[in-house]
This record gives structure tokens, C-alpha cells and sequence, in this order.
């Protein structure tokens, strides 16, 4: 892999208040949908070689915020997240590879609504530095591409009107910024 500047091996600790899960989605085939998780915890371990490294992540499917309450509800509902039975989504990785000075790709797992399926991220190490209390910090912006109806997330809400026409498209944009907090080196 490429020279890391900075490169830590340890435990970290991923800090909500300063990351973002978030998500965008095609709505009523005309514009696109953003919103976040507000509620999601995880470790990233750097290890001695930074191919060797591992994340395991977990969000609180309850906690999704687009920033209108009745939509929310709605994502929580039987109809896609089936929050009741289904409160977690989570992200186990299974190997990094580098992108040759362009980032990595982190693959994976991600699992919602008990279904299991390979992931991969494009990623970016954002950098590896110190904090104003005496820590060390490591940052990651990433993005996939899923399709909801891989997770049984099928609501397929017609447009009236139209031939074919969705109230939300199957693909969903996943985007994270991840800032992490040095545990132990």
C-alpha cells in the first residue's frame, strides 16, 4: 500500500459528533432525497500493515432523519426499514485494497433487515493527527452505491401518471465522514 503520513496502528474509536452516516436517494424520479442516521457507533482498527486494517460498524435504524417527521415514520414502518423487528444496520469489513495513490476500497458485509450482502466503499483518508487534547485523530470520507431492494427495503410506491414511474428509485448513495479517536496504539 501506499506511504500513510502519520499512520497509527491501535484501536479507534469512531466519534458521532464528528462523523455523519448519511444517504441520498432519487425521489419521484425528479430530485434526490437526503438524509442522515443520528444514533451509530463503531471501532476501526489500524493494524501494522495499513491492508490489515478492520472496521465494524453499527447504526440505529430508528435514529433516521430527512428532516421531515412524517417521512421519517414512514422509513421506519414495515413498508422499508421494519424498525420493530429490524433496530440495526450493520457494516463488518472483509479487506482494504489500495486504489494506487487514489484512495482504497474498503470491502465488506452490511446487513439490514436480516439480509447479508458484500459491500465496497470508495475511500479516502482524509489524514491521521493530533487533537487539542492530547489525542490522535484519523478522518475518512467514503461512498457506496446499493440497491435497497438487495435488503428487502421493496416499497414500490407508484407514481400515478406515469409508465414505470417510482415515488423512490431502488438505488441509494451511501456517504460517510468518519473521524476517529485513538484508543490504544
Amino acid at each position: 500500500m501506499t506511504e500513510i503520513p502519520g499512520y497509527v496502528a491501535g484501536t479507534w474509536d469512531i466519534d458521532a459528533v464528528h462523523s455523519e452516516v448519511a444517504f441520498t436517494v432519487r425521489h419521484m424520479m425528479v430530485s434526490k432525497v437526503r438524509g442522515r442516521f443520528d444514533k451509530f457507533e463503531g471501532k476501526i482498527v489500524t493494524g501494522a500493515k495499513p491492508e490489515d486494517s478492520s472496521v465494524t460498524a453499527s447504526v440505529d435504524l430508528s435514529s433516521i432523519n430527512t428532516n421531515q417527521e412524517q417521512r421519517d415514520a414512514h422509513i421506519r414502518s414495515a413498508d422499508f426499514f421494519e424498525v420493530e423487528k429490524y433496530p440495526t444496520m450493520t457494516f463488518t469489513s472483509t479487506g482494504l485494497r489500495d486504489l494506487e495513490g487514489d484512495g482504497f476500497l474498503l470491502d465488506g458485509t452490511l446487513t439490514l433487515k436480516g439480509v447479508t450482502k458484500p459491500v465496497t466503499f470508495e475511500a479516502e483518508l482524509n489524514g491521521i493527527g493530533p487533537d487539542a487534547y492530547g489525542g490522535t485523530r484519523i478522518g475518512f470520507s467514503a461512498i457506496a452505491e446499493i440497491n435497497r431492494k438487495d435488503f428487502n427495503v421493496s416499497f414500490d410506491g407508484p407514481i400515478p401518471g406515469t409508465s414505470g414511474g417510482v415515488v423512490v428509485s431502488d438505488k441509494v448513495t451511501v456517504n460517510l465522514e468518519i473521524e476517529g479517536v485513538l484508543q490504544q496504539g
